[in-house]
């Protein structure tokens, strides 16, 4: 069957095509059906199935004869340590970890906040939750202490699971600090926490409440699996929202399961005992997803790596693991691939190695600009591809599935709508758009498994934020287009359109001229506040390393090339050269706060930001124009 076919398959018979992928998990109980709609907008699947996602994940393969395999791979070129760890090694880990929280009374039901750098203990804490049917909710290691007060207070939890420090190229980042001072702030506080403490630092524990990782765990009973209802929480992952307040994504246990299971084998095209990649952070929805979830319910092998595209050591970082652990599947960022094409414009780091296990890289996180997908082309000689989607959604919404059929690359488009997903262009009433128009990117509900069910205690935020807009949708926030064949072309977030003189324009489009410009490494584009014309466009070009061309020229080449290939309409005549630009450390541009500091007005300090002192090097660059006075 090919793509037209499986896709065509869902379309006729939704509920019999997800039972057919429950089929691929292990069930206590196998559910009666898969969609519970009873009290919809709310869905859910699978919710009286019994299952559990580390049974799944972990002790099927070693019942299944593959507990030699390995499961977890660590390469910390920061540490300069590489280990790995078998199925076998990871339950009884996973095990211990799960009786001791057990006998400390974490039960069923109970939060753990999980507070942790790259490191495998990341993920068996993740994993020993889920054993006991307790829900994690991850927080990025180094968080600042008053954005994890507020998770403390949301989720709150019963224990934290914490490291004593993260490790940044030239620095240790102190996480127990963070820890004392986020507990001490928030209103709940927590009954215990497990430390785990890293040769790099020793953190002080506090008496009576903190526990050293291996001291807690000490003559401890390993715990079983508990078999938890389909539509259990198994996680909850804080997205930010526009208030400032986060919202708590919920994943269900059986849609979580079903849905990942069906997208490692369809989507990568990864198996049992083969090796993937996700290059990301056991923070954000992609480390959840692929590198804890799906590569271990699938019984494949994980890399969990810390380190970063460029600097530890050097640009070929990503391809010397890949050689050195014959990957077949890597899944990374555009920016951390930019940030490789910048150091690296031609190439050179990544002849150095021999990749011949890697069949695909994919892309998603942030848009991904043609000129850059065409570079990985150029150089690796694999299919590249660009697929989107959500922390909410948890897999990808538009891919190229691989697993079935490998459908023709159309650069700048993440492809066609996974099953499950069927995806509107619609205007601001709500009406759907000719193909070619930009538009809302909506979703007809109910969402598929894997989805999120719900936002913690925020029911009437969920429909708020998701559901209202477009009644019978579900609201992407995206901005965007089809084609004729059905792929679909992301081109900003809704809130990134621009109304110049009332033409809507995606930053997206222009976006992709400036990254055509031989100089240009990476770019933004935003729209700043224009008296006469309501809005005009203004781009940020971050240039090629090495490059001593004088900067106004360049500013003058890209001005003229959107003029040429937008047209006068797009009314773009202001850009700045800049070192770098403002990113979260998932990797996406925090436009909305460039806004901001261009327009002069207040902003609050974006609690998933990189590096804050690249917002003052932007006001710099801004005020150099006339802007950000």
């Amino acid at each position: 069957m090919g793509y037209a076919d499986v896709y065509g398959a869902w379309k006729a018979d939704p509920e019999k095509f997800w039972m057919q992928a429950a089929e691929d998990i292990f069930w206590y109980e196998k559910p009666s059906k898969a969609l519970f709609d009873e009290n919809a907008p709310i869905y859910e699947w699978f919710s009286d199935g019994m299952t559990n996602t580390c049974y799944n994940a972990v002790d099927r393969h070693v019942d299944e004869g593959r507990g030699d395999n390995l499961a977890i791979m660590h390469e910390s070129p920061i540490t300069h340590s590489s280990k790995g760890i078998t199925y076998k090694e990871l339950r009884d880990r996973v095990a211990s970890l799960a009786g001791a929280l057990q006998m400390r009374g974490v039960g069923k039901g109970d939060r753990v906040i999980i507070y942790m750098p790259m490191i495998p203990e990341a993920l068996e804490a993740m994993l020993a939750c889920a054993r006991i049917g307790a829900v994690h909710s991850v927080v990025f290691g180094g968080f600042a202490a008053n954005e994890l007060a507020v998770r403390i207070d949301d989720c709150t939890p019963k224990a934290i699971i914490a490291a004593s420090c993260g490790l940044e190229p030239n620095r240790v980042v102190h996480y127990k600090p963070l820890l004392d001072k986020a507990i001490d702030m928030a209103e709940h506080k927590p009954d215990f926490c497990v430390i785990f403490q890293r040769e790099q630092e020793v953190a002080k524990l506090v008496e009576g409440r903190d526990f050293s990782w291996h001291g807690f765990q000490y003559g401890v009973k390993p715990a079983e699996c508990v078999p938890v209802e389909g539509n259990h929480p198994a996680y909850i992952l804080y997205t930010s929202g526009t208030t400032g307040q986060p919202k708590g994504v919920i994943r269900a246990t059986g849609g979580h399961l079903v849905a990942l299971q069906w997208t490692m084998k369809n989507i990568y095209n990864v198996g049992p005992g083969e090796r993937f990649w996700a290059a990301s952070d056991v923070g954000w929805v992609v480390g959840h997803s692929y590198i804890c979830y799906g590569p271990l319910i699938t019984g494949a092998e994980t890399l969990v790596f810390e380190g970063k595209p460029i600097g530890t050591p050097h640009a070929g970082v990503f391809w010397k693991i890949i050689q050195n652990h014959r990957v077949k599947s890597f899944f990374t960022a555009p920016t951390a691939l930019r940030a490789i094409k910048r150091e690296d414009p031609d190439g050179e780091w990544i002849k150095r190695y021999k990749l011949h296990d890697l069949q695909a890289l994919f892309l998603a996180g942030e848009r991904a600009d043609p000129d850059t997908i065409k570079w990985a082309q150029k150089h690796l000689g694999i299919p590249v591809i660009d697929h989107w989607w959500q922390t909410e959604t948890g897999w990808a919404i538009a891919a190229n599935p691989l697993g079935i059929e490998e459908l023709p690359v159309k650069v700048g488009s993440p492809s066609v709508a996974m099953p499950g997903y069927e995806i509107d262009i619609l205007d601001d009433a709500g009406h759907p758009v000719a193909n070619g128009e930009l538009g809302a990117i909506a979703i007809k509900l109910p969402l598929p498994p894997g989805t999120l069910q719900n936002l913690w205690n925020a029911e009437e935020r969920y429909k708020k934020s998701y559901l209202n807009t477009f009644p019978g949708y579900y609201e992407t926030g995206d901005a965007g287009m089809k084609d004729d064949d059905g792929y679909l072309y992301i081109m900003a977030r809704t809130d990134d359109v621009i109304n110049v003189a009332g033409h809507r324009l995606s930053t997206g489009a222009m976006e992709e001229v400036l990254a055509g410009h031989p100089d240009v490494a990476e770019c933004a584009v935003i729209g700043v506040t224009d008296q006469l014309k309501g809005q005009m466009p203004m781009g940020f070009l971050c240039l090629n390393k090495g490059c001593d061309r004088d900067h106004a020229t360049i500013v003058k080449e890209c001005v003229a090339a959107v003029r040429n290939d937008i047209g006068p309409v797009a009314a773009f005549k202001l850009a700045c050269v800049v070192d770098r630009l403002p990113k979260t450390r998932s990797g996406k541009i925090l436009r909305a706060t460039m806004v901001k500091i261009a327009d002069s007005e207040d902003y609050k300090m974006p609690a998933t930001i990189d590096d804050p002192e690249i917002l003052n090097e932007i006001k710099v660059a801004l005020q150099a124009i006339g802007y950000a006075q």
